[in-house]
């Protein structure tokens, strides 16, 4: 979609709007042709790029580490290989410096959560216009909505964290118990006396958890693709314009790998963090 077809707001709006499967207000199934039609389609209603390309870049994650351990050799190791140790010893190393209990789930989730999360950041860093004209062009709707980078949609960044929460809930009461756990909900911190407040303080402190996990990758994801979509609208309007938004496009590119490791070493270390404090027991 070229933003010489459409005006700056429609640019933005267009870029901003996923490709959304669902019923429709007549009954019928099918995509949705404008943001009214997606948010009619209510909550059962699929982003079907979202869904997509999270899946893709799974199997991209697995395909290559898969390779790296079926290639694997105690002699001189490959590029591929060399670089997956290297991924797997950071990874432990956080781990082992996050987390003082013991279960073999937690670094194989926090090695999966820091890579997925990062492949779908990176796709951040792809020319704006790219993939969703080849996508027009394919479908021959030139006005498709397609969005490349899937943790740009809070629906994809809170399906993650509530399935961390739902770790975290399953860990704490199989650690401690249900009495243990609801001990700690309503005894904590002013004792058995202050039960109402300690109940709506840790309430409060469990809820934003997994809330705060996904605004958090979310908030920063949006905030820079909206720079990036900015920066391609200058490309329109004229030479030395074109020329600043090269210059400002490879500047915020590069600060954006910081930000898209940053986020997804975030996320992977309150996992692990949160994880730690379901499996710690309070006296």
């Amino acid at each position: 979609m070229s933003s010489e077809t459409l005006s700056s707001t429609e640019y933005i709006k267009h870029h901003l709007q996923n490709l959304t499967y669902g019923q429709k207000a007549d009954g019928t199934w099918g995509l949705a042709h404008s943001a009214a039609e997606a948010k009619e389609m209510g909550f059962w209603a699929i982003n079907v790029d979202t869904m997509g390309w999270s899946i893709v870049l799974g199997i991209v994650f697995l395909f290559f580490f898969s390779r790296a351990a079926k290639s694997a050799t105690a002699g001189v190791p490959g590029g591929l290989q060399n670089f997956v140790e290297w991924v797997v010893e950071f990874i432990d190393s956080s781990v082992r410096g996050s987390f003082s209990g013991r279960n073999p789930l937690v670094a194989p989730l926090a090695l999966t959560i820091f890579l997925w999360i990062f492949l779908m950041n990176a796709m951040d860093l792809l020319p704006i216009d790219w993939l969703p004209a080849l996508a027009a062009n394919l479908s021959g709707n030139p006005h498709l909505y397609f969005k490349v980078v899937p943790t740009t949609d809070p629906n994809a960044t809170f399906g993650m964290s509530i399935a961390v929460f739902f770790l975290v809930l399953y860990y704490s009461i199989k650690v401690k118990g249900v009495g243990g756990f609801i001990g700690e909900l309503t005894l904590q911190p002013f004792g058995k006396f202050g039960l109402p407040a300690n109940l709506f303080l840790e309430g409060v402190n469990l809820i934003a958890k997994p809330v705060s996990l996904a605004l958090r990758l979310f908030g920063n994801m949006y905030a820079g693709e909206m720079i990036f979509i900015l920066i391609a609208l200058m490309f329109s309007g004229g030479a030395v314009l074109a020329v600043s938004a090269g210059v400002l496009q490879w500047a915020w590119a590069v600060f954006h790998i910081l930000v898209i490791t940053l986020q997804a070493f975030i996320f992977m270390t309150l996992t692990i963090v949160y994880l730690d404090m379901a499996h710690q027991e309070h006296h």
